[in-house]
């Protein structure tokens, strides 16, 4: 390039260049030459790229949701004994006695707020399971209405519980009226809560005799009912029956859910929170026994158990016996109380060393651990 530019400007001398020519070749020589900066190489865009998709997914799977629900093992809880220094069970106004072992009742745990990193996660660590969400909430409904779906339920669990071991003991049992249908015949004469002490010549004692009462009227028939409103004095009114909204149910119709509850002069009184659904019954129904009846129930047994009841002492399915399971053994319970219609399921689930108790209601859950603590064999999974 030097010489080349030389023999330029000596050919430009030779030729007679003017001055003025010579200064502005001698100035576009000075002047520096522009340098173009190339563009971004396809790697370094595949780089940028991969990193934005990266930061973008790794958003998306730590905080958005995903419609599943994780539930594993729950928090249990021993019905003979106490949390924040609270009884579980207590009675006030009737005498109890001193238990020993421990009565513990298991929950599941849900977890509704779930990302994919963190479904993935507790699906690989292999203690919880994944589900729909529409299995556990159904469309429309808020986080709120399922809470306080579950808080009723356990709250009729503890009612049910109550009634079923009360009823187990011999103490009375009252029926009232659970529910009064909007515009029905009974809503022109009952309110929910109302006691119902004779329906068409017939003594209401369980909630059974309320339909009995009325299997054989007719729509437009009129009987007479006796109830009591509190602590007001008994009357008779009389009620004109209607068609029933059930097609395959012929009889008159009054509009009324019964419900027994227990009719004692002491308190019974179960405090628990933070915890929902039905399944603590069974649980529930032992330990109110054992704290009313002398001697050991459990006679210092690690004893656990589930089982929805009713109030007169059934023992139904439940949900999440697997990890009720392990859940129970991680406390340390060496005997599980399992409904009959679980069995199977918790049979293969069962961890080592805890053994199953097949129970079908109070009686033979009763029956059951009579026999533990005798030394005799017991109904098994």
């Amino acid at each position: 390039m030097t010489e080349s530019r030389d023999d330029s400007t000596a050919t430009g001398a030779a030729t007679g260049t003017r001055p003025e020519a010579r200064d502005q070749a001698r100035d576009d020589q000075r002047a520096p030459r522009s340098r173009s900066r190339p563009g971004m190489t396809r790697r370094g865009w595949t780089v940028l790229v991969s990193g934005v998709l990266i930061v973008v997914f790794g958003l998306l799977g730590a905080f958005v949701r995903v419609p599943y629900v994780a539930i594993g093992p729950g928090p249990t809880y021993d019905t003979l004994g106490e949390v924040n220094k609270v009884p579980v069970v207590q009675i006030d106004g009737q005498q109890t006695y001193p238990t020993s072992g421990q009565l513990r009742m298991t929950t599941v745990s849900l977890n509704d707020e779930v990302s994919l990193f963190g479904a993935l996660g507790l699906w690989a660590s292999g203690r919880y399971a994944l589900a729909p969400r529409e299995e556990y909430f159904r469309p429309g409904e808020s986080d709120e209405q399922v809470q306080q779906q579950n808080v009723q339920q356990f709250q009729d669990s503890q009612s049910n519980a109550e009634v079923a071991a009360l009823r187990h003991l011999g103490f009375p049992i009252k029926v009232l009226a659970q529910t009064v249908v909007e515009d029905a015949p009974a809503s022109k004469i009952l309110t929910a809560g109302d006691r119902l002490l004779n329906i068409n010549g017939t003594p209401i004692t369980n909630e059974d005799d309320v339909s009995a009462a009325v299997a054989d009227t007719t729509p437009g028939q009129t009987v007479p009912i006796t109830f009591q409103h509190g602590s007001e004095p008994p009357r008779t009114e009389q009620i004109t029956l209607t068609t029933n909204p059930d097609p395959d149910q012929k009889n008159g119709f009054m509009g009324l859910q019964p419900i027994d509850r227990a009719d004692v002069p002491f308190e019974v009184k179960i405090s628990l929170q933070d915890v929902g659904g039905p399944s603590a019954g069974l649980m529930f129904a032992l330990a109110i026994i054992d704290r009313l009846t002398p001697g050991e129930m459990v006679g210092g047994e690690h004893i656990a158990g589930t089982g929805e009841i009713n109030e007169k002492g059934l023992v139904g399915a439940i949900g999440g016996i697997s990890f009720k399971l392990v859940a129970a053994r991680e406390e340390g319970a060496n005997v599980f109380l399992t409904p009959a219609a679980n069995c199977a399921e918790a049979a293969s689930a069962a961890p080592d060393g805890l053994k199953l108790i097949k129970v079908t209601d109070l009686d033979s859950a009763l029956s059951a651990l009579d026999a533990l603590t005798a030394g005799r064999p017991t109904p098994s999974c």
